[in-house]
């Protein structure tokens, strides 16, 4: 070992590049952890390595390991970065041969076999929750014992010196969570910049863990199917007190199905109460309850009264019988989605869904059929290509549904090219369509005009996207390009194609004069005479309320706190949203020229959620309209 101290390194990496870092949860508990015991507080030092997306290898290694090397190294591994920390574990390994490599996380959790053969530098793996275990590692690694003789430590994989594989016996999952000190409270975790401001995109909490669910295709519950288990509203409460005197804006609860128990709207009550006094944070995300419960109403309904914004998701993942069966989903009540959508809509609540393309049972038709249908009730759909996630029933079972599956370029993930119901040609057909689907819809690039090209022109949404992909498929005009460019790189490059396709049409001229081209050249010529002069209204409107993402007008006094940027005196041939709100509520609006004038504003700060590509905080930033004039 080196000095008086062990020392021990935590490694997070982000999935995307973004102005802020990400949280770093995961470590920051086994951070807490350590510097909870005294023993080990004592004589462990303990420092977190949280990255971003894009770091190079080379950059991840200069931190790591250019001045004194860790005792012991613990990765949190997922399937995007996977590939990188086997990297940096087998360069840890040349300069430290003495060193400790640990994984952990729901990528390499109970794939001992596979992750030792990819990695062999990888010395221990930890299986389930590593609050427990880690500590007990690093207490190991502190007395000196061998790395191949870890037979007493519960919820490992590690390896004999021959090579075989010890997998001991399961850990107990933990029951009181009161007893993971907060990383927040504690301080393991760095909360400010070196300017005194929050240095995270989001504040991410667990309220609770577990999933009642076994869906086929998520580890969530897929693989651990459990009863849920909850931290204090004590300890929650004193997180969000936190939070809000630190000025966060966004708290995300990384639960499986949030809105669920009593408890959860106690949270919310309690997030409310911290709002009233601090004045932040403003914004919950979630991933919400499946099945719509009295509590999500309440829940809503409080959230709404006090002024907290949320994107509220539909997590239906298909509209097929044949692909809810095989997912295991087909008697969830979340698939009697269409009452909670309109309520969402009569409270004026922004809502998106979510679609999976791809599980078996499901065809082209069966899915742009039910695109279709759902889009008529909620246009932002999140729609992503099926996965064969570690641990998982469709991963486990690919043989019984025909799989053929290929591992990702640039990450560690199977990603599903064909199966029974799915052929090569059918899945290369809606790749494109995904692709466009995601960058236009999901993220809200475009999101008044859906409803009255379906009313007024009998345009699906599906109709109105593959409109788009053959227009920047064959026309000449220059500003196409780069969404061409980005699209053909999407099935192969992931995230980096979607990210330049969106930042291209939220923050370049150009961008914005493609789209207005296409429609000028592709839509509008088809539009009925009657209708024309109002839907182009609508489509300027599209354009004229995406997030201003740089200093591009005047920035107004602060309202409320937040700074916005205003656009003022912007004039329309019809008054739009007010015949938007008509159509919404299932009236018949005067389609007839009414001159409007308008002043629109735009929270300031767009440019992180436009990076990252994160369609719950984008339309958080969408222009909002006021009579010219009138106060904000």
């Amino acid at each position: 070992m080196h000095g008086p101290q062990l020392r021990v390194a935590l490694v997070q990496q982000g999935v995307w590049d973004m102005p802020l870092e990400s949280m770093p949860l995961a470590s920051g508990y086994l951070k807490a952890m350590i510097l909870e015991d005294p023993e080990l507080r004592s004589g462990t030092a303990v420092e977190i390595c949280n990255f971003r997306g894009r770091v190079t290898h080379g950059e991840m290694a200069h931190r790591l390991f250019r001045e004194e090397l860790p005792d012991l190294v613990g990765f949190s591994v997922l399937g995007w970065n996977v590939r990188a920390f086997g990297a940096l574990a087998a360069t840890y390994r040349q300069l430290q041969p003495d060193g400790w490599v640990v994984f952990g996380g729901t990528h390499v959790s109970g794939q001992a076999e596979r992750v030792f053969r990819l990695h062999p530098e990888v010395d221990v793996i930890v299986n389930g929750e590593g609050e427990l275990t880690f500590p007990e590692l690093v207490r190991a690694r502190r007395d000196g014992r061998s790395r191949h003789e870890l037979d007493d430590i519960a919820g490992i994989s590690f390896r004999r010196p021959d090579g075989t594989v010890v997998t001991t016996g399961d850990r107990p999952r933990i029951e009181n969570l009161d007893i993971i000190p907060s990383p927040f409270l504690t301080g393991a975790i760095d909360l400010l910049d070196e300017a005194g401001n929050f240095r995270y995109d989001v504040a991410l909490i667990e309220t609770n863990r577990g999933c009642p669910y076994k869906c086929a295709f998520c580890y969530w519950g897929g693989a651990v199917g459990q009863r849920v288990r909850a931290f204090s509203r004590e300890r929650l409460r004193a997180e969000l007190e936190l939070f809000g005197k630190l000025g966060v804006h966004t708290v995300v609860a990384c639960d499986a199905n949030f809105g669920m128990l009593p408890i959860d709207l106690e949270l919310v009550e309690d997030l409310i109460s911290v709002n009233r006094r601090l004045g932040f944070p403003r914004a919950f995300e979630t991933s919400w309850a499946k099945n719509k419960s009295k509590v999500f109403y309440e829940i809503v309904r409080r959230m709404k009264e006090a002024g907290l914004r949320s994107s509220f998701t539909l997590a239906l993942q298909s509209l097929s019988t044949d692909a809810l069966d095989s997912m295991r989903r087909r008697n969830m009540k979340v698939n009697d989605w269409r009452e909670l959508v309109e309520w969402l809509g009569r409270e004026g609540l922004d809502c998106y869904a979510e679609l999976i393309w791809g599980a078996p049972g499901e065809t082209v038709e069966s899915f742009l059929r039910g695109y279709d249908e759902l889009a008529e009730h909620v246009s932002r759909i999140a729609v992503y290509p099926i996965m064969l996630l570690p641990n998982t029933e469709y991963s486990e079972q690919k043989e019984v549904h025909g799989i053929v599956a290929l591992r990702g370029d640039h990450d560690d993930f199977e990603y599903v090219l064909a199966h029974r119901t799915m052929t090569f040609e059918d899945n290369a057909r809606m790749q494109r369509f995904l692709f466009w689907a995601r960058v236009v819809a999901e993220n809200a690039v475009l999101r008044h005009c859906w409803l009255p090209l379906r009313r007024l022109a009998g345009w699906t949404q599906s109709e109105v996207l593959d409109s788009l992909a053959d227009w920047i498929d064959t026309t000449p005009a220059p500003e196409a390009a780069p969404l061409r460019e980005a699209a053909a790189r999407a099935h192969g490059g992931g995230a980096p194609a979607y990210a330049a396709a969106i930042g291209y049409l939220f923050t370049e001229q150009a961008g914005r004069t493609a789209l207005e081209r296409w429609w000028g050249e592709a839509v509008s010529p088809r539009l009925d005479a009657e209708h024309r002069a109002f839907l182009d209204e609508v489509f300027r409107y599209d354009l004229l309320t995406q997030p201003v993402v740089a200093d591009q007008e005047a920035l107004v006094e602060e309202v409320a706190g937040r700074g916005y940027f205003r656009r003022a005196g912007v004039t329309f041939s019809h008054n739009v949203p007010a015949a938007l709100a008509l159509m919404r509520a299932g009236q018949e609006p005067d389609l007839g020229p009414d001159p409007t004038c308008l002043d629109l504003y735009y929270r300031s700060g767009a440019l992180n959620a436009v990076r990252s590509t994160n369609h719950e905080e984008i339309v958080h930033f969408m222009g909002e309209p006021r009579p010219a004039g009138a106060a904000f």
